[in-house]
Order: C-alpha cells, then sequence, then structure tokens
C-alpha cells in the first residue's frame, strides 16, 4: 500500500509565473514522490526550476477550482524560497527535487523535505470536505468510468454534504457537479448524433 497525501501543489516556471494544481503525493521513507502526468505544467515547471510546496488545505474551493478552470488563488512568498505557498494553506513543506525517474507518462520526482511552516490550527475533520475530495478525484477520471458508476458515487457522496455541508463547501460541491452535467450532456450528444447517424447511413 502507498501512502498519499491529497495536496496543492505550488511550482513555478523560470520567470517566476505560478502553477497552482491538485496533486497527491506519495510517501517513499522520509521523502515524498511528485508524479505529474506528461504533459502537464507541473511537470515542465519542475524541470525548469527542481522545487515545489506541497500545501496542505482544508480549502476545497481550490480543489474544486482547480479542476473547473479556476485556477487563479491567493500564494504568499515564503521567504528564501523562490515558489510561494497557498495563502489558505494550514501548513506547508518545501519539497526539493532529489532524482526523477522518468517512465515516459508519470515522471517520479523523489522530493526531500527541506523546510516546513504551520500557519493556522487543523480543527477537525469534515465529512463534507471530504465528500468533495472524492467528487474532484472523480470528476478527474470522468473520463474513464461508465455513467453508472460516476452516479452511484455521487449519491453516496452526497449524503454527507447535506448533511454537513457549509456555503463553502455548497459552492465547492456545484462547481464540480456543474462539469459532471456538461460531461453527460456532452456524452449524450455524441450518442444522439451516433444514433442519427446510423439512422441515416443505416
Amino acid at each position: 500500500m502507498t501512502y498519499i497525501r491529497e495536496t496543492i501543489v505550488t511550482t513555478v516556471d523560470n520567470q517566476g509565473a505560478v502553477h497552482i494544481a491538485p496533486l497527491g503525493i506519495i510517501q517513499q521513507d522520509d521523502k515524498w514522490i511528485i508524479a505529474p502526468f506528461r504533459p502537464s505544467k507541473t511537470l515542465e515547471n519542475l524541470v525548469a526550476v527542481p522545487y515545489a510546496i506541497a500545501n496542505y488545505t482544508d480549502d476545497m474551493l481550490v480543489f474544486a477550482g482547480c479542476l473547473t478552470g479556476r485556477k487563479d488563488w491567493p500564494t504568499v512568498a515564503v521567504k528564501g524560497w523562490k515558489v510561494p505557498r497557498l495563502q489558505s494553506a494550514l501548513s506547508h513543506s518545501v519539497l526539493k527535487v532529489v532524482s526523477v525517474n522518468d517512465d515516459g507518462l508519470r515522471p517520479q520526482h523523489l522530493c526531500e523535505i527541506v523546510s516546513e511552516e504551520t500557519h493556522a490550527p487543523f480543527t477537525g475533520l469534515n465529512r463534507a470536505k471530504a465528500a468533495i475530495l472524492e467528487l474532484a478525484i472523480l470528476v478527474s477520471r470522468l473520463h474513464m468510468l461508465p455513467a453508472d458508476k460516476i452516479e452511484a458515487e455521487i449519491k453516496y457522496l452526497s449524503i454527507a454534504m447535506e448533511k454537513t455541508a457549509g456555503p463553502d463547501e455548497q459552492q465547492a460541491w456545484s462547481w464540480l457537479m456543474q462539469r459532471v452535467k456538461d460531461h453527460h450532456d456532452a456524452r449524450d450528444a455524441k450518442g444522439k448524433d451516433a444514433i442519427h447517424h446510423e439512422h441515416h447511413h443505416g
């Protein structure tokens, strides 16, 4: 089993432009592996500037936002480092890439922690936040999953939302659900198109 922490990873390019991405970082002994897909901006940035910050946040708007085209979140400079942290991070780790194992699709960047800092208290687990995390992961895999699987998962996750969500969680959930709806609509349109095509050319 691999232990994975769901984080928001910040990286920069040579010009210092920040990129924010939700990524699960993988524990390996006292180090962490960042394995971004190729192609991706995170991967490009790590090649240019081999440092990243793993931001530990319970702000689900950032997770949901990054998956729905809302990628501009406030960051704060971290003294002594080129890469900034997320403003809403409860804590962060500065990660330095020490080696890369390039398997083609997802090059594994082994990172050591060079510094860590805490900014705000962690105030406990919340089921709605956890449900949004699961929905975010579902949204990132929509193209791979059958419609009934997606529907069943959402039905289950929405129970926690209904019982335990605050306004931010409701907003994050609605952004992600819009993506699910768009995906279903596009797939339905494609299906109708195929049926229409078949009917005329059958």
